[in-house]
């Protein structure tokens, strides 16, 4: 994850078509490697490894700043408009085990719309998918990222609010992961000062789980 001159962290992007998924990753990327774009099916066809360049900023190790980088692996959607479960799970895994088979998983980003409510089905099995990606301890890599974070805003949901009137599914797929959650807002390009809080935000996540990684050599025999 380290060496004596920068930080690394590796990242996986998983969620529903039209969640915001590619345009999440961009945003913490501080890039345009991902494509992103309304459409009526299934935008992302197939995994893709993106790279940050060194961020400055964002972390100090012994009183000195250490520059961080961030690779996303972006992914087809769950369930997608033209591939199956099977055909998804094989691709994410097979491109989880060549991106980060060395380093380990830091975290795996499950992208929800805040703007949208999460039924019980689609909880189920969205953590269904993602328990079959990771294992067991999927719970201690994974964290949710709530997009479309502006339209809660416009209609008058601080973020305390918002979870305050959330349903009982998503609070409780939240509590499952320790409650590692953030907003981000995808309609518009994310300034530098906004990338840097969610980057901070994700790396106490990563603090939190004292910096273990998810081997997934192991997790995907």
């Amino acid at each position: 994850m380290a060496d004596n001159n920068e930080m690394t962290i590796n990242l996986v992007i998983l969620g529903r078509a039209q969640t915001g998924k590619s345009a999440a990753g961009n945003s913490l990327l501080g890039s345009s490697d991902f494509e992103s774009r309304c459409c009526p099916s299934s935008v992302t066809m197939c995994c893709s490894l993106g790279h940050s360049c060194r961020i400055s900023g964002i972390l100090r190790r012994n009183g000195c700043e250490l520059p961080l980088r961030v690779r996303v692996l972006d992914t087809p959607s769950y369930p997608h408009s033209a591939l199956s479960k099977e055909q998804v799970r094989n691709a994410v895994r097979s491109a989880l085990a060549r991106s980060f088979g060395e380093e380990g998983l830091h975290l795996a980003l499950l992208v929800l719309r805040a703007d949208l409510p999460l039924c019980p089905d689609e909880s189920d099995h969205t953590i269904q998918f993602i328990q079959e990606l990771l294992g067991p301890t999927w719970k201690d890599f994974t964290a949710v990222v709530l997009t479309h974070a502006d339209k809660a805003e416009e209609a008058g949901f601080s973020e305390e609010l918002y979870l305050h009137s959330a349903s009982s599914t998503l609070l409780s797929l939240l509590s499952s992961v320790q409650h590692k959650y953030t907003f981000l807002d995808n309609q518009k390009t994310i300034i530098k000062e906004e990338r840097a809080t969610v980057l901070r935000k994700l790396l106490n996540f990563i603090r939190q789980n004292n910096y273990q990684v998810l081997q997934l050599k192991h997790s995907i025999e």
